[in-house]
């Protein structure tokens, strides 16, 4: 499995190094995004690795960003990310590398795993979720984490 995912990175490198230079500074993007893959820290049977996100998110000029993702959480439960959050590109000579912070409302968490996420009120919790990735013209790829819990691989077409 990990021989498969290691070659998949590395495909997806290329794919990256084909689509640079990202866009200009000036210009608004859509990004339609999936989950590859997902690692638990602390494996346990009750967890799935198969989320199977799907998300929107839209990217303003000045890199702030808003978004929707739809997934199953790690107990199998039909789950929804609203946020908002901001990109950064911390090395401008390396415009492929970028960081990114969100924050918002995480939707779905219910009993018996309510108290899986903070702040968790009736299945109505919040979110916070840092990501590093490679970003070029036409697509963008990123790790997540997801609090103490696990890591997630996503990729993105970006329009």
């Amino acid at each position: 499995m990990r021989y498969h995912l290691i070659c998949c990175f590395l495909a997806l490198i290329g794919l990256f190094a084909q689509s640079a230079p990202a866009l200009a500074q000036d210009e608004a993007r859509w990004m339609l995004q999936t989950s590859l893959y997902t690692h638990h820290f602390s494996p346990d049977p009750t967890h799935s690795d198969h989320q199977n996100l799907i998300g929107l998110e839209y990217q303003r000029p000045d890199r702030w960003l808003a978004g929707a993702a739809f997934f199953k959480n790690s107990f199998n439960q039909d789950s929804q990310y609203l946020y908002v959050g901001k990109l950064w590109r911390p090395f401008e000579s390396v415009q492929l590398v970028h960081t990114k912070l969100t924050g918002g409302l995480l939707l779905g968490y219910k009993e018996p795993y309510e108290n899986k996420i903070p702040v968790n009120s009736n299945g109505v919790g919040l979110g916070i979720v840092p990501s590093i990735g490679l970003s070029g013209k036409h697509l963008s790829g990123e790790v997540a984490i997801l609090g103490t819990a696990a890591a997630m691989l996503t990729v993105g077409v970006l329009f």
